[in-house]
Parts: structure tokens; C-alpha cells; sequence
């Protein structure tokens, strides 16, 4: 009976291994953009190939063993099993603070690989070790194995989730220094961010079932997973292709205004006032925190602050209120009633339809036709009692 190397689940982490290779060589070949993120893109579809290389070799007893396999091969999986984590936060936070810097204290993400890594070599765990396999001689120190198989499966997890909440601060962000942003992109992200929690965080699951459950249960579980990080390859590197240059820029985290700070002037809210009531800067599209500051006079920083803690709300949301409060004025008034929708939309600085629909129906209740025709047929009713 002829004997097969490789099952169809190593065939997926073989293609995964080589999608990632030649992905990354296909990104260093377009057109940078933003040069950091293309490296550190490159860095993760790097880490992933090894880790799922690595792994194949760790578990395939068909593979014939190298003279050097069983002691260097632990140093490349955990390496990239802990590296993983760190490039695709990074990945994360070049996308959200366009044209991020790699400084020394970025380093700071190699600590716990490094970490790892020491641990293997003091203790000199090899791939048999790793295994459970006992060695004549030598007793396998299994709390010492799991405790590194444990912390290479917890930390890329925490990774993740920092990365899931740095999208969320970014969202915030973009509130506060834009009336109006396209949320495809960000949703693509924010999609992909919890792709990658769901998927390490299904790898802890495994890990921690493979300690209760039997080894065909254990390796029906990790299947899944395989799977899912075949996918996730192809949908950061999509994404990276046909949305991230689309990303819109924030102020450096530094610049924020201080919980602590003084409160607003009355002056400066004054004129943030005026800017919206009489000036009607809400009717520019696209308008943004810079640039609504400048019309002012005043610092964003203090715009900003007068927007927060007088007003009680974002820039996003601040000048879409005024938008639909000048839209319903727009929909009651009967001399325009020619207008469709699209045209009150525009009119009243929005440019996009679904972004005026939902920010209408959750101020207003009801949707812009309903409102317009309760507001006419209202006016009707009035000049009728009235003759």
C-alpha cells in the first residue's frame, strides 16, 4: 500500500507557507505607498509562513529529520509563533496613523519572543521534547512545555485584542476631526481585526481542549484553524490591494486635548458658535477639524476642546446635527418641494446618501420623506384652518 507524506491538512499549511512567500515578494514589488506599512505586511506574511512551516515539520512523522531540525526547529516556531503578534499590531497602527515611524521603543514588542526563546535554549527543549516525546535518559518536563506552549498561544491573542481596540480608538479619532468619512474601509478593517481575535482566540480553545480531550479530537479542533489563517492571509493582503491607502489620516496622539485641561473660554465658544449658525460652515463637504479651525481663528486643539466639553459631543457629530437640522428646514419649506432628496442631501452639506438616511432617522425618528411629508401636509392643513 502506497504511503502518503502529507494529508490534506498539511497540504493547507503548505499552501499557506507558500501563498505567504509569495505574497510578500508580490507586496515588495508594488508601488509603496506607505512604506511601513508595506514592510510590516511583509514581516507578517513572513512570521505566518514560518509558523506554519515550522509547525508542519514539528508534527508530520513522515518528513525524514534533518541533523540540525530538532534543535534549531523550536527556535524558528516560537520566534514566529511570538512575532506574530507584534507585526500585525504594527500592521494595525501604520494603517490607523499614517506615516507611523519605526523608533527603538517599538523594539520593546521583541521582548517577550526574546523572552521565549531564552527559555528554550536554558532548558534546551527540542522538538521531541516539545512533542512529549521522552528521550532515554531525560524526563520530559511537561509543566515546563506547557507553560511555553501556553504563553506562545495567550500573547499573540493579547496582541489581537490590542489591535481590535486600536481600530475602535481610531473610529473615535476620525469623529473627532471629520464631519464625514467613509466607513467601507474602516469596516473592512475593523472585520479583519476580529478575524484575526476569533482566530488565535480559537487557537487557545484547542490548546486548552487538547489537555482534556483525546488526540483525534485535538487535531479535528486545530483543523479550523488552518483553515481560517488560509483565509485571513488572502483578505489582509486584498485589503492592503483596495483599501488601505483609502484610510484617512488623524492628529498624532499627543496633540489630543487633555482630560484634565481648564474648560473652554467663553469667547472661543462664541465663535465656534457663530461658525455654525450664522457662517454655516457645515454646508462644505468633506469639511474637517483643520480646516473648520482655520476658518475660526482658533487652535484645533481649543476647537476641539470646545466641541467636547461645552457641546458635549465629536466634530462628526456636531456638524452632521447642524446638517440635518438645516436639511429639515430645507424638506418643510414648500417652495422647494421640487427638491428630491438627494438634492436636500447636498444642499445641506452631506455626500452621502446613506450617511444622511442614518444620521436623519436616528436625530428626526423617522426617515427624510416621511418628514417632509408630514411637515407639508401640516403647512396644508394650517392654511386651511386659517381661510
Amino acid at each position: 500500500m502506497k504511503a502518503y507524506i502529507f494529508n490534506i491538512h498539511d497540504v493547507v499549511l503548505l499552501m499557506t507557507a507558500a501563498e505567504c512567500l509569495l505574497l510578500a515578494v508580490f507586496q515588495l514589488v508594488l508601488p509603496a505607498r506607505e512604506r511601513n506599512q508595506g514592510l510590516l505586511l511583509t514581516a507578517f506574511l513572513l512570521i505566518v509562513a514560518t509558523a506554519s512551516a515550522c509547525t508542519l515539520l514539528l508534527w508530520n512523522d513522515q518528513i525524514p529529520a534533518l541533523p540540525l531540525t530538532g534543535q534549531l526547529l523550536p527556535y524558528f516556531l516560537f520566534a514566529a509563533l511570538m512575532l506574530k503578534g507584534p507585526a500585525i499590531f504594527l500592521y494595525v497602527t501604520a494603517l490607523t496613523q499614517r506615516g507611523l515611524r519605526l523608533r527603538r521603543r517599538h523594539a520593546l514588542h521583541l521582548i517577550p519572543a526574546l523572552a521565549l526563546l531564552i527559555g528554550v535554549f536554558f532548558f534546551d527543549l527540542t522538538s521531541n521534547k516539545l512533542r512529549y516525546i521522552a528521550i532515554s535518559g531525560q524526563e520530559v518536563p511537561e509543566q515546563l512545555v506547557d507553560l511555553i506552549w501556553d504563553l506562545a498561544t495567550l500573547i499573540p491573542l493579547i496582541y489581537a485584542a490590542a489591535g481590535v481596540l486600536l481600530v475602535r480608538r481610531y473610529k473615535a479619532e476620525l469623529k473627532d476631526e471629520y464631519s464625514h468619512f467613509s466607513t467601507t474601509e474602516l469596516s473592512w478593517l475593523n472585520i479583519l481585526t476580529l478575524g484575526v481575535l476569533a482566530s488565535w482566540g480559537w487557537t487557545l480553545i484547542v490548546h486548552v481542549a487538547a489537555k482534556y480531550t483525546s488526540v483525534e479530537t485535538a487535531d479535528h479542533l486545530g483543523i479550523a484553524d488552518n483553515y481560517v489563517t488560509f483565509i485571513l492571509i488572502n483578505a489582509f493582503f486584498a485589503y492592503s490591494l483596495a483599501y488601505a491607502h483609502q484610510l484617512l489620516a488623524t492628529r498624532p496622539q499627543q496633540s489630543r486635548e487633555p482630560e484634565n485641561s481648564e474648560a473652554p473660554s467663553a469667547e472661543a465658544i462664541a465663535l465656534v458658535q457663530r461658525a455654525v449658525e450664522v457662517d454655516k460652515l457645515y454646508l462644505k463637504k468633506n469639511l474637517n477639524l483643520e480646516q473648520f479651525s482655520e476658518r475660526v481663528g482658533l487652535p484645533a486643539k481649543e476647537v476641539s476642546a470646545v466641541i467636547n466639553k461645552h457641546f458635549g459631543t465629536n466634530f462628526f457629530e456636531f456638524i452632521n446635527s447642524y446638517r440635518v437640522e438645516e436639511a429639515k428646514v430645507l424638506l418643510a419649506d414648500e417652495s422647494k418641494a421640487e427638491m428630491t432628496v438627494l438634492d436636500v442631501l447636498l444642499e445641506s452639506g452631506f455626500n452621502s446618501k446613506s450617511a444622511f438616511h442614518r444620521f436623519f432617522s436616528r436625530l428626526v425618528g423617522i426617515s427624510p420623506s416621511q418628514y417632509r411629508k408630514r411637515a407639508l401636509e401640516g403647512e396644508g392643513e394650517g392654511e386651511a384652518t386659517s381661510l
